[in-house]
């Protein structure tokens, strides 16, 4: 429940359209439901302004569809990332209206479409290789009120391809990139844009990229001052904080 939804709850009450008993019953798991296995945090849209997101690696199919029921059942959009077909399959027996993003590995139930953020936020992923990250990260945003747009495959070995969208990245409020091997990709979008630049090192390369080390080492040592960067993988983390920036 986020505080729009809740100033709409006050208002019914006071327009006698709910009774305060109601009203508590709806209120009854603020700030968090116990499920024995999980704390649900229905209190975090209040305090953050977004909602407790759910990480599913780890957790079975069953822990996946409870805690997506809980908080299904507070309103608003529910999203899991690192999800599963099968974790997917259990949801959708409980909940409806969800969908499977399957480059994204996230389950997503979509109900609350206004958009929050100020302007677009662009994604960039380097190759074709990095794109699963990339999605997780356009889905995180869109789930968070965001117009987003991708641009694909336009790593360095071919920077006339990233040229070709410099039009689309200057219109960018912030932008997010992924890219594995050297991670070279981020200061040079860094150095063609005037706004806030999310790097994402993926852990796609050969032995030498030690599973995306070699390319976080050279993106947190970025010479473009405007470069930032998440862990390794995490396009959810990078959809974000981009959906933190652009709403202000």
């Amino acid at each position: 429940m986020n505080s729009e939804a809740l100033r709409q709850l006050f208002d019914q009450v006071r327009k006698k359209r709910l009774s305060p008993d109601e009203a508590v019953e709806r209120l009854r798991h603020l700030p968090f439901e116990d499920l024995g296995f999980a704390k649900v945090d229905h209190h975090r849209a209040i305090r953050q302004g977004m909602p407790e997101v759910i990480f599913s690696l780890g957790k079975t199919s069953a822990q996946i569809a409870d805690i997506f029921t809980s908080l299904a059942a507070h309103g608003g959009n529910v999203l899991a990332t690192r999800a599963t077909e099968e974790q997917y399959a259990a949801v959708a027996a409980v909940v409806k209206d969800v969908e499977y993003r399957s480059l994204a590995r996230a389950i997503v139930l979509k109900r609350d479409r206004k958009k929050y953020g100020k302007g677009v936020i662009a994604v960039v992923s380097a190759g074709t290789s990095d794109i699963p990250v990339a999605e997780e990260a356009v889905v995180t945003a869109e789930m968070m009120g965001n117009t987003v747009q991708h641009i694909y495959d336009v790593g360095v070995a071919g920077i006339h391809r990233l040229l070709s969208h410099r039009e689309a990245l200057a219109k960018a409020r912030v932008i997010i990139v992924c890219a594995g091997m050297e991670g070279a990709l981020p200061s040079v979008v860094g150095g063609l844009v005037g706004v806030p630049v999310i790097a994402v090192p993926t852990s796609i390369g050969y032995g030498a990229a030690f599973e995306g080390l070699a390319a976080l080492l050279g993106m947190l040592n970025s010479c473009a001052s405007n470069v930032s960067v998440v862990n390794i993988d995490n396009g959810f983390g990078a959809g974000y904080v981009a959906s933190l920036i652009n709403r202000r």
